[in-house]
């Protein structure tokens, strides 16, 4: 079941908004405020997250609370990737968690970390465990337990032409995309979360991704709903499988992606034209499956269709 809410997935990161058409960063804040509201006032009281920071970037978090955007949220997450994409030693996690904690005096959830396998298996198995280490008694979550199929693009903006910044996101499974373990699920402990995008209908890989989680020992679980797929025909079906697979589980939903044709240009990584449709998705997603479903846990009932 739903635990949590966060709010867009790395809204520093031009891969995922794109602050040129916000370069303040005054639409995410408004959009942050006004979600906070509209999710509070369906009844929801799960803590909200910032949505994590890629890179962990200081100034960001600085123009996010002069605009109050940081006084509606429970914590903060930060995104590290250090010994692929970031530019600071694997090493350093422990030193960048204090700092965002001492400057903004709030928890810090680590709702992205990962090592990909594309260069070496072995490799992704050491930065694990050394990842554990470092990162002992924070709240991480895993990137990620299945592989991306290649039959699908990566999220980003690093295009087949630059070479391994791109391919290296299909690779940072503890499995295969076909379930099939890889080294690094020997030194997978579920002390850790796993944080798991599925891509829409994809019940084939939700089934693989149930199963080992279960087998793993995984209590926390982070995936997203995107509002883009809210406009493709069946999206609450599709919602409802993936929030029904991984009810045994304890959820922190993303929500996030801007439909094409309700963004400032058609992407989705655009800001959105109004906050307030993306509020009032963040609103139906709270009412759905987390005011819904504490009714249900309380009287028994099953939600309604």
């Amino acid at each position: 079941m739903i635990t949590s809410f966060k709010l867009w997935n790395e809204p520093n990161n031009l891969s995922h908004w794109d602050f040129l058409l916000d370069p303040d960063w005054h639409i995410y804040a408004r959009m942050v405020v006004r979600t906070a509201e509209r999710i509070r006032e369906t009844g929801c009281d799960l803590p909200l997250v910032l949505g994590g920071l890629s890179p962990i970037d200081h100034d960001f978090l600085r123009k996010l609370d002069r605009q109050g955007a940081l006084d509606v949220v429970d914590a903060l997450a930060v995104h590290g990737f250090p010994v692929d994409w970031n530019l600071w030693p694997l090493e350093h996690w422990p030193r960048k968690l204090d700092a965002v904690r001492k400057e903004f005096d709030k928890p810090v959830w680590v709702t992205e970390a990962g090592v990909s396998s594309f260069a070496s298996e072995a490799a992704a198995a050491w930065g694990l465990r050394r990842c554990r280490d470092l990162l002992r008694g924070e709240r991480v979550f895993w990137y990620t337990l299945l592989d991306l199929a290649p039959r699908y693009e990566a999220t980003t903006r690093h295009k087949q032409a630059e070479g391994s910044s791109y391919w290296r996101h299909f690779h940072f499974g503890l499995l295969r995309h076909d379930g099939t373990p890889k080294l690094a699920v020997r030194d997978f402990n579920p002390e850790f979360g796993i944080c798991q995008w599925f891509q829409f209908g994809d019940e084939r890989s939700l089934e693989i991704s149930v199963r080992w989680l279960e087998r793993l020992g995984v209590q926390e679980v982070r995936t997203g709903l995107s509002w883009a797929e809210t406009f493709i025909p069946g999206a609450d079906r599709w919602f409802d499988t993936v929030m029904d697979a991984l009810a045994p589980f304890n959820v922190c939903a993303t929500l996030c992606f801007t439909p094409a044709h309700r963004g400032l240009r058609p992407d989705h990584t655009s800001p959105p034209a109004d906050v307030e449709e993306f509020a009032e998705f963040a609103a139906r997603m709270a009412e759905r499956y987390a005011v819904s479903q504490s009714a249900v846990g309380a009287s028994g009932a099953s939600r309604a269709s």
